[in-house]
């Protein structure tokens, strides 16, 4: 079975910062490209910062020059540096994951972590 868990989301004033981490775990063969996204209440989920295995990165505009991915490939954990928060970065960040596993080849989620930023 595959997992990927999320954490570090929570409450920040804007101007702040935040960093999600979302490590995998489970019976993993390789871990390809790996993302962020968001959805906030009424829209849809949308794309935040992806990387891919190399370390190659792309981004949202909403969020460049603000926000860093990065991963670890020897601990198969993916990062979300969030600096310069805004009000309107407040949604739910799920973790995204292409993973080879015992059981093929897939796309897998994480739970979503809350990211929730005052005025």
């Amino acid at each position: 079975q595959v997992q990927l868990v999320e954490s570090g989301g929570g409450l920040v004033q804007a101007g702040g910062s935040l960093r999600l981490s979302c490590a995998a775990s489970g019976s993993i063969f390789s871990l390809m490209s790996m993302g962020w996204y968001r959805q906030a209440p009424g829209k849809q989920r949308e794309l935040v910062a992806g990387i891919t295995r190399g370390g190659s990165t792309n981004y949202a505009d909403s969020v460049k020059g603000r926000f860093t991915i990065s991963r670890d490939n020897v601990k198969n954990t993916v990062y979300l540096e969030m600096n310069s928060l805004k009000p309107e970065d407040t949604a739910i960040y799920y973790c995204n994951a292409d993973i080879s596993s015992v059981l093929g080849g897939r796309d897998y989620w994480g739970q979503g972590t809350q990211v929730t930023v005052s005025s």
